[in-house]
């Protein structure tokens, strides 16, 4: 048995594979250096990625792999047939089998991703027939989160671990895992880590590790699998997606493997990743494809924790987060979730002060703002980690424009009791007014197992204001957000970045009280804005910005009035009535 991979990639192609050949495949099951384990191909799956799309099934023997079983991180693994490249280990069947049986993605589909829509004309045309409508149908895959259903079992892509390690906790990785694994990847806390400035001086060959980055610096997460092709200026690794969004950019690294963990439940891959060497381009459903010598844009993060406790020193995070529309507002939320957690002063009942600005290129700087406390879903540093992942998918979400983030910059206060209030009872100065009058909202708001207090908010009714009763709206701030969201226009039309930004940048503060005043005239609300009172005469000419859904009408106006800034997270509204002579 061939002790390395063969240095000249030479094709195996699909059409030639028989039940009962023998052949070669190599991982790293420690250290850097890829160890061969014989392959016995046990037949063809037709069609079982997707029309078109064949699957190679083969049993692995070998005292290593017989012992560890399939592995997460051993997709990817080249298998070579008489010395040339037949695909990659990249499936195994169901999630407790005995049996060392994998599935292997042929290297035809595969070199589809390298050669892009070009490439696959010409490699279809020489590697005959069945090839052919294997590279036609390959960005329309069937495989529905990497997983092929046959008879009762499944037939799941190799998980791809994704370490947790540098100041991840393990509890934060149970907390958010759900939303890597439902992508293909397997989260694990403590078992690896990243140096960057380590020198790993063998190359990438077939059969290495190689860990695609998504969160580097003071903490760090990266995904591993094994590399099945390398050419002067790129590499096609793992046979099957991590997450299958097409075009990506995240930095690639070498990895070391410090030990290849056993379990019927989940065998693993214990992985520090080392220096980077190039970018991932390209996630797609038959390979990820790496570029050597390319830059990945990473989006800078800076978390300044000043405690509200004598003794305990302030906190200062610098990371790097991956710039990717899908992932990075989940490894932003579980980021910036572990910069709050990881100090000696956290508990349930703390409450974080937010203050900070997300940029973009081109764009007013997004605010940041809040105070997150604990409520009957979750603690505060969830829900202030979740506010920061809604800032990123609202602007990662508009349908016009990728943005370009260009860093997050977050200053938290982190307070050692809840401050939350709630709004209990209020009442006006005066019922009847005039236009142009002032008016005084006495509000009794209740602390959170504390006494009651008064908060009093002077406003000035409009000179516009139209005589009759007017409703007063004394509210947090997610109500005067619902009185004022263009929901209706939003909700039906796509909306650019400017938009967006517009739009989060409006959200109110949750810790303050507001009045609302609430006219009985139209109000038109654009994405940018709302215009309050709009004459009967205007409504006519904005009826073809209503018909294109770029605009909503609705019978009344909506005018903030007034506000108190509070210590605490406000919740509660009640409505008033004022009769204007």
């Amino acid at each position: 048995m061939p002790m390395a991979a063969p240095l000249n990639t030479k094709i195996f192609p699909l059409a030639e594979v028989r039940r009962g050949q023998r052949g070669v495949a190599y991982t790293v099951f420690e250290g850097v250096v890829p160890e061969p384990m014989e392959v016995e191909i046990l037949g063809v799956l037709k069609d079982s990625l997707g029309p078109g799309q064949d699957m190679i099934l083969a049993r692995l023997h070998g005292t290593k792999p017989e012992y560890t079983g399939v592995v997460a991180g051993m997709s990817g693994s080249p298998v070579y047939i008489d010395g040339r490249l037949a695909g990659a280990l990249s499936y195994r069947i169901g999630q407790f089998s005995k049996d060392p049986i994998a599935g292997i993605t042929p290297i035809e589909l595969m070199l589809g991703v390298r050669d892009g829509a070009g490439g696959q004309a010409a490699a279809s045309a020489a590697l005959g027939p069945l090839t052919r409508g294997s590279l036609a149908a390959q960005e329309d895959s069937s495989l529905a989160g990497g997983r092929v259903s046959r008879t009762g079992m499944e037939m799941q892509a190799m998980e791809t671990p994704l370490v947790f390690g540098g100041g991840f906790s393990q509890e934060a990785v149970e907390r958010f895992g759900e939303r890597f694994r439902g992508m293909g990847l397997t989260p694990v806390a403590g078992l690896g880590g990243s140096d960057s400035g380590a020198a790993q001086p063998e190359p990438l060959v077939p059969g290495s590790a190689v860990s695609a980055v998504l969160v580097r610096g003071d903490l760090s997460m990266a995904g591993t699998c094994t590399v099945t092709y390398v050419d002067p200026t790129r590499l096609l690794a793992c046979g099957h997606p991590i997450t299958q969004f097409g075009r990506v950019d995240m930095p690639m690294t070498k990895a070391n493997v410090v030990a290849t963990l056993a379990s019927p439940l989940n065998a693993f891959k214990i992985v520090n990743t080392t220096e980077t060497v190039g970018a991932f381009t390209e996630d797609r459903a038959s390979a990820i494809m790496g570029q050597f010598g390319m830059t990945a844009r990473m989006i800078p993060v800076t978390v300044e924790v000043v405690p509200d406790a004598k003794g305990v020193a302030e906190r200062t995070l610098h990371f790097e987060v991956l710039d990717n529309r899908q992932l990075t507002p989940s490894a932003m939320l579980v980021s910036v979730y572990q910069s709050l957690q990881g100090t000696n002063i956290s508990a349930a009942d703390m409450s974080y002060l937010v203050k900070g600005e997300l940029t973009l290129e081109g764009q007013p700087p997004v605010k940041v703002e809040g105070l997150m406390t604990q409520n009957e879903f979750n603690p505060g540093a969830v829900n202030a980690a979740l506010m920061v992942g809604d800032r990123f998918n609202r602007v990662y979400e508009n349908a016009l424009e990728p943005p370009v983030v260009l860093g997050l910059r977050l200053r938290v206060e982190a307070i050692p009791e809840r401050k939350t209030a709630v709004l209990e009872t209020a009442r006006l100065s005066r019922s009847e007014v005039r236009a142009g009058d002032e008016v005084e909202v006495e509000a009794r708001m209740r602390p959170y197992r504390s006494e009651a207090r008064v908060v009093r908010v002077k406003f000035k009714l409009p000179a516009s204001v139209s005589p009759g009763p007017v409703r007063v709206a004394i509210c947090d701030g997610a109500t005067v957000d619902r009185l004022m969201n263009a929901s209706g226009v939003a909700g039906q039309r796509a909306i650019g970045l400017s938009d967006a930004v517009i739009q989060i940048n409006r959200l109110h503060a949750n810790n303050a009280l507001y009045v609302i005043l609430l006219d009985h005239v139209a109000q038109a609300v654009l994405d940018s804005g709302a215009l309050s009172g709009v004459p009967l005469s205007m409504v006519n000419v904005l009826e073809p910005l209503k018909e294109s859904q770029k605009m909503q009408l609705t019978g009344e106006s909506v005018l903030e009035a007034g506000s108190a800034k509070m210590e605490y997270a406000v919740s509660g509204s009640q409505v008033l009535t004022l009769m204007v002579r």
